[in-house]
């Protein structure tokens, strides 16, 4: 087993220097525990635990004072969800170390690293406990420069900033379609022994039986996984509830604390509609993708990378590894995409796959899987300028395409490459 280099090391190591707690959430077995054990051999980090040890959990969560007593720190506390009576304690030691660092050279920052696969039911009592005392940092699976092994500096979507920018490596169709069905599960990259299908047959049972049935306490298994494959079946769309309901045969309040549940585990994005708009027509309902392909694909049940560059399903699974590379690189660069990213579309079904915002500056984005997408792809880009008070930045269509070219003076064809 080889370790990857995670781009969210360096921002990881800066919230340490200023942070006496730092919390890495994300989905099972996307590497968080690997990344601080990783960041420990760096740092003198004296202690890891995990609270996938019962007898662990148990002293933890029996005698939380004397638990946080008998480990020094700075110290690693893997899935730390199954014991939240620690919060309180990690707070006075903090708070205890902060007192003391005021008279002595004592650093009072970097002094606990948790991981947590739920952080829908870690986020608020951390925040509320671990207030002004916490950085919570977000981790995917791996994106396509990580596995490459390039930097990945901001996607800045600023046409002279991109001029500039380094690719990584160009696939060609059949080889993207193979990365796409792979995934981004670190352990597919770490070895070449794993079969695909085992996986991610593995990953969801113990996702089902782990996160959803024994934390969760959701008990219907086998209609969750029906839900999920649904969702996974409707990624790069539009959210229509409704049509999953009755799919899947739910209400439409479990539906939404399901999805809720594949959002806060991190499976699945929600892109938001553009907001503060003057126009009424816009659409209010947010896209959804699944960050990880292979996952997707999985469910749905392709298990061949020319099937599935063949299918009925190859613009939307492009789409979606597209929009998962943007989130990742933002989220690994310490930027929330929640803030920068968004869609449009209304009730005229004028559409923008993604609008990406910098420096007050709208740049319109169009995600086609050909090599040669043409005008007709930017054909709704003006809509921006009625749309928005802001700036409007040249716009891109990002394609399969070889190198950067022009449609027009203010758009331009973009290699995915370039994310």
């Amino acid at each position: 087993m080889k370790y990857i280099k995670r781009n969210l090391e360096n921002d990881i190591l800066e919230a340490s220097k200023q942070f006496p707690v730092v919390m890495i959430t994300g989905p099972r077995q996307v590497g968080k525990s690997t990344l601080l054990d990783h960041i420990g051999r760096k740092q003198p980090i004296i202690n890891q635990i995990t609270f996938d040890d019962i007898e662990v959990r148990k002293d933890a969560v029996d005698d939380p004072k004397l638990f946080l007593d008998k480990y020094k720190t700075p110290l690693i506390i893997d899935e730390f969800q199954y014991a939240p009576e620690l919060l309180s304690y990690i707070k006075i030691v903090v708070d205890e170390k902060r007192k003391s660092s005021l008279y002595n050279d004592e650093n009072p920052n970097g002094l606990y690293y948790l991981t947590g696969s739920q952080n829908f039911l870690a986020m608020k009592d951390v925040q509320e406990s671990l207030a002004g005392r916490v950085c919570i940092e977000n981790l995917h699976g791996l994106s396509t420069r990580e596995i490459n092994q390039d930097d990945a500096p901001l996607f800045i979507p600023n046409i002279e900033l991109l001029r500039n920018r380094k690719p990584t490596k160009r696939y060609n169709i059949n080889d993207l379609y193979s990365r796409i069905l792979k995934g981004s599960f670190p352990a597919l990259y770490s070895s070449e022994n794993i079969e695909l299908a085992k996986f991610y047959k593995s990953y969801i049972n113990t996702y089902l039986e782990r996160d959803i049935k024994d934390i969760i306490g959701v008990r219907d298994e086998v209609k969750f996984l029906k839900f999920m494959t649904s969702v996974a079946a409707r990624t790069a769309q539009e959210l229509n509830l409704n049509e999953i309901c009755n799919d899947v045969e739910i209400s439409n309040p479990t539906a939404n604390e399901w999805l809720s549940i594949l959002k806060n585990t991190g499976l699945v994005y929600l892109l938001e509609p553009l907001t503060a708009n003057p126009i009424k027509r816009v659409v209010k309902s947010p896209k959804i993708y699944f960050m990880d392909t292979g996952l997707a694909c999985y469910l749905v049940g392709y298990t061949d990378a020319k099937t599935l560059e063949s299918s009925a399903y190859n613009g939307a699974i492009f789409e979606t590894y597209v929009i998962s590379e943007v989130v990742k690189n933002y989220t690994n660069n310490g930027v929330d995409p929640k803030i920068k990213l968004s869609f449009y579309r209304d009730n005229h079904q004028k559409e923008i796959d993604l609008i990406i915002e910098h420096e007050n500056t709208l740049y319109p984005i169009e995600i086609k899987k050909s090599m040669s997408p043409g005008k007709e792809a930017i054909k709704n880009f003006y809509v921006l300028e009625n749309a928005t008070h802001k700036n409007i930045g040249n716009g891109l269509v990002l394609c399969n395409i070889d190198k950067i070219q022009p449609i027009d003076t203010n758009n331009f064809m973009l290699p995915i490459e370039y994310i």
